[in-house]
């Protein structure tokens, strides 16, 4: 199994482009099955996740063709078409490798008039039910049944009549779900309580370039007009935000100068506002932002929450990049009860972290010291390199497999930009 090995302490310099958002590329593709005509993704990031999906996809009938990047985008171009659907069943085998496999369900639902998925896997980073996303559909016209691990979604005869209905609680996955089911039900569907994030924008972007109606996107109530089809599209991902922000969180924490080429500050303002209450200058240029360390880092205090507010996402990197602030910080998750398993591996490197519950206590260090410590899942993998970034010696990163479902190109970028970091094989 491969590993990364960091020898830190570097200064980094330089511009670090940021690639398609694996969280928006993994609602947009299922969107594919929406239409029998052609669906065109281009600034796809090359990522084991996207890959995964899109197997999954021609598993239901889907055509994938996948081209170069073009020369304004850093990420691949990906067509894919639903001719026929040929199947509705999404397998465990490969559901349980990957949470986003439910978002199948709700365009399979209604394009097909049936879904059967696998409940899924993912990140071990606590409890994520999809209880919101079944009873969204249900509010939609749907028939539910769950046996023997798998969840079975029927419509009417005549497909979905659309509905309405509130998320007791804010729930990405869930919205997007009930938003493509909506797109082609009967009659019109309320949403209320939806998600906001820049990911489900970018969604109802998408639907609308392929022909939906929906009124009200970016806010939390978003009504959908059902159509009887809709017709292909050529679309381009949004940056990741969240890729981004784990760039600036290593620009800060080694104190080095980096631009971030496509990033957008308007898709990530809670994660700005955050560096610079550390003490990060951040600001906005005409092909990205600019992050400019200061010398020092601030202790901050901060809460995760659904967007506008600090994303669960952003929360180990920036507690590695607290490791070495002045003070103590205080990190509060909400969103996740699972989401402090890179606390032990950063205290390995020096760091001095208290867990009490959903808070974390990051007492700032002088200095951290390279140390083998193995990766529990995506962010907490990042969490690692960022903190090998600025440690003495050399950090070595197992079970990596965890970066390579959701940040592209990693070392690469990293070395352009000044880092000694490599990846190797594996005993």
């Amino acid at each position: 199994m491969d590993k990364i090995i960091i020898r830190g302490g570097k200064s980094l310099s330089g511009r670090i482009p940021i690639s398609g958002a694996k969280n928006s590329a993994l609602t947009l593709l299922p969107c594919a099955l929406l239409t029998d005509e052609p669906l065109t993704l281009r600034n796809l990031p090359r990522l084991a996740d996207v890959d995964s999906f899109g197997h999954l996809l021609n598993q239901l009938g889907v055509s994938t063709m996948i081209e170069g990047a073009r020369p304004e985008d850093f990420g691949r171009v990906m067509t894919l078409r639903a001719g026929r659907v040929t199947a509705t069943v999404a397998p465990y085998d490969i559901v349980r490798k990957m949470r986003a496999s439910i978002l199948v369900l709700g365009p399979l639902l209604a394009r097909a008039g049936e879904a059967t998925v696998s409940l899924p896997g993912g990140c071990a980073i606590g409890n994520r039910p999809i209880d919101l996303h079944l009873k969204a559909l249900e509010a939609l016209g749907a028939e539910i049944e769950i046996t023997a691990g798998y969840v079975t979604a029927r419509a009417p005869k005549g497909g979905l009549p659309g509905g309405d209905f509130g998320f007791p609680v804010v729930s990405v996955g869930a919205t997007e779900n009930a938003l493509m089911a909506a797109v082609l039900a009967k009659g019109t569907s309320t949403l209320r309580n939806a998600a906001r994030e820049p990911e489900i924008v970018d969604l109802c972007n998408l639907l609308v370039a392929m022909g939906a109606h929906i009124e009200g996107i970016g806010q939390s109530t978003l009504v959908i007009h059902g159509k009887d089809r809709l017709h292909g599209a050529t679309y381009r991902v949004m940056a990741d935000r969240i890729e981004a922000g784990s760039y600036a969180c290593a620009a800060a924490i080694t104190g080095s100068p980096l631009d971030l080429i496509g990033a957008k500050l308007d898709e990530m303002e809670a994660t700005v506002a955050a560096l610079r209450q550390a003490g990060v200058q951040v600001d906005e240029i005409a092909d990205g932002i600019a992050v400019r360390p200061n010398g020092t880092l601030n202790a901050v205090t901060l809460s995760t929450a659904p967007f506008p507010g600090f994303a669960t996402d952003m929360q180990a990197q920036f507690m590695a990049m607290l490791c070495m602030a002045q003070g103590a910080s205080v990190l509060t998750e909400t969103i996740f009860e699972n989401r402090y398993m890179h606390v032990p591996e950063l205290n390995r490197m020096g760091a001095h972290i208290e867990v009490k519950g959903r808070t974390a206590v990051v007492h700032g260090v002088n200095r951290m010291v390279g140390a083998p410590v193995m990766a529990t899942d995506l962010r907490a993998s990042m969490s690692l390199i960022i903190a090998g970034l600025a440690a003495e010696g050399e950090t070595e990163v197992s079970r990596i497999y965890h970066l390579d479902r959701g940040y592209e190109r990693l070392e690469e970028k990293l070395q352009a930009v000044g880092a000694d970091i490599e990846r190797v094989g594996g005993d």
